[in-house]
């Protein structure tokens, strides 16, 4: 059963190499968003795959608190570039 957690872990990771591409093909602050909450939640993964493993409980740890902070990027990037009705002069 490790085994084929460490190749889940591996293909996963090759997706964060297509969000990297993404990154570098998306030119909209949209697009880099995307990307990045793919990495947190690919990244989310692996480590509970990892954890899983190679036995270690403390990677549980470290994927609950990227996961907090994927939340809290993702409010701030809604916070930043939300169009609120009104401010352009549209309704």
């Amino acid at each position: 059963m490790p085994d084929l957690d460490l190749e889940l872990a591996f293909f996963l990771l090759l997706n964060i190499a297509a969000g990297l591409l993404r990154i570098v093909r998306g030119p909209t602050p949209a697009d880099c968003m995307l990307a990045v909450q793919l990495f947190g939640t690919t990244g989310v993964a692996v480590l509970l795959l990892l954890a899983e493993a190679q036995n270690l409980p403390a990677l549980r740890d470290v994927a609950l608190t990227f996961v907090l902070l994927a939340v809290l990027a993702t409010v701030a990037f809604v916070k930043r570039f939300s169009v609120r009705s009104g401010e352009d002069g549209e309704s």
